[in-house]
């Protein structure tokens, strides 16, 4: 693997996953004792928080994602490179990537969370999730594709199964995603589709707890369910998804609901590598921790963010797999990696909970910090304010900041474009196809007779 040795001094720190744990410690560890290679399968950091909003046509894709080798262009010690992670070998401290083999010093999973199917996979086939920039585009393109064939099929009933969305999972993301739909629905698909029904459309929040919002207030659970309700969304609480066949959602209480796009944002489960203490791995994929974000007492690996899972007291269960959390770990691992080197002590990795928040729609968001509550308009540009200042670059807040202004004033989104890769077979023929004829024109000109037309 071609990277350059360590200089004197320095340990090498392999970090798997470029999200907000694997950036944040990346950017803290110093170079003076670090050597930090950082792996990720994608070039870019995503800010996952907006990714909805991609999916629903409100940003694009550029203004989210951010390049590594511009975040890290003046620190001297950071090596990024784009691999895909195979096997951890921890008796000899290498892993094993596509692009070949990598010593550690110390080795950092950061590789966050998957979408969790609960091992259905009929389910996994033909749901959507939004966990990446490309799941997220594919969301857009179906959406807006099947508002396209829902313009020119002549069965109602297919009509309507074009048009009906089905959100599952009732957190926040889920709660964003169907607020965004339903005024997507009200105010943007009657101008773009003044043919089609639009009143017709049906989207549908599914929670299988009690109420949306669960780990929130109740009367702030209340509030933006009724928010919801007044934008036209269908809530079905107490009732899991026990099928989807890419047509009808079966619920666990005999409902079902025809649909051509489900969207799961219901669960999700750590990232598994091979490698890993089977012993370490919980049910729901995370990596158990101890205080201090190690794995194992004298370990030299280390998990943070949704991939680690300490548990306490006051978190049985684990800390929220929230970005927060993940930026706090990787701070203080950056500490403590650094005490290791020079033999102090540790310090154990102690949340500060600053409160959650939601928007669930234009003007309306709850933030809930402590015993302060807020909601509505106030609590709505809290939430715009942390999320833009929490964008990677300048650049990237302004663009976001200016798309915001613009949606806001206009009551319009002007990103509903459906931008589909270009298959690569395609593109040798044609260019296979035009080299031959060129050598034909050649041919035809050395014997004098007027050469075919070339049509592009």
């Amino acid at each position: 693997m071609d990277i350059p040795l360590t200089l004197q001094g320095q340990k090498r720190v392999v970090i798997i996953g470029g999200g907000f744990a694997g950036l944040t410690l990346a950017k803290k560890l110093s170079p003076e004792y670090f050597q930090v290679v950082l792996l990720d399968r994608n070039n870019y950091h995503q800010f996952q928080p907006l990714l909805y909003q991609v999916a629903t046509s409100g940003l694009e894709p550029s203004s989210i994602s951010f390049p590594f080798r511009k975040i890290f262009q003046n620190k001297q010690n950071v090596f990024i490179r784009v691999a895909e992670v195979r096997k951890i070998n921890s008796e000899q401290k290498y892993i094993e990537t596509n692009i070949g083999n990598i010593s550690y010093q110390y080795l950092v999973l950061a590789n966050g969370a998957e979408t969790n199917y609960f091992g259905n996979d009929l389910l996994q086939q033909n749901a959507f999730s939004m966990k990446s920039v490309p799941e997220a585009l594919l969301l857009r393109n179906t959406l807006l594709q099947n508002y396209e064939e829902a313009l020119v099929t002549n069965n109602e009933d297919e009509r309507q199964s074009l048009l009906n969305i089905v959100v599952v999972g009732g957190g926040p993301t889920g709660v964003e995603l169907a607020g965004a739909l339903a005024e997507m629905k009200n105010i943007i698909l009657p101008k773009d589709y003044p043919e089609l029904n639009i009143s017709g459309m049906n989207v549908y929040l599914s929670e299988a707890a009690p109420r949306v919002l669960n780990n929130m207030d109740k009367s702030s659970s209340d509030k933006a369910a009724g928010y919801l309700r007044y934008l036209g969304v269908t809530i079905i609480t107490g009732a899991s998804v026990q099928q989807y066949d890419g047509q009808t959602v079966s619920l666990s209480n005999g409902q079902t609901l025809n649909a051509k796009c489900l969207i799961w944002a219901a669960s999700v489960k750590g990232a598994y590598i091979e490698g890993v203490n089977q012993e370490l791995v919980l049910p729901n994929g995370r990596l158990k921790t101890n205080k201090y974000n190690r794995l194992g007492e004298q370990s030299d690996i280390f998990a943070i963010g949704d991939i680690a899972c300490m548990t306490d007291d006051k978190y049985p269960k684990g800390h929220p797999q929230v970005a927060p959390v993940a930026i706090q770990q990787a701070k203080l691992l950056a500490k403590n990696l650094e005490n290791l080197v020079l033999s102090k002590p540790l310090i154990p990795f102690q949340y500060n909970d600053k409160g959650s928040m939601a928007t669930v729609g234009r003007n309306y968001a709850i933030v809930e910090m402590g015993r302060v509550k807020i909601r509505g308009f106030i609590a709505w540009c809290i939430w715009l304010l942390v999320h833009l200042m929490s964008i990677v670059g300048i650049k990237n807040r302004l663009l976001v900041f200016i798309n915001w202004v613009w949606q806001y004033i206009t009551y319009d989104q002007s990103l509903r474009l459906i931008i589909k890769a270009k298959e690569k077979e395609t593109i040798v023929n044609h260019a296979h196809y035009t080299s031959h004829r060129i050598k034909m024109c050649k041919e035809v000109s050395r014997k004098g007779a007027k050469p075919p037309r070339i049509m592009n």
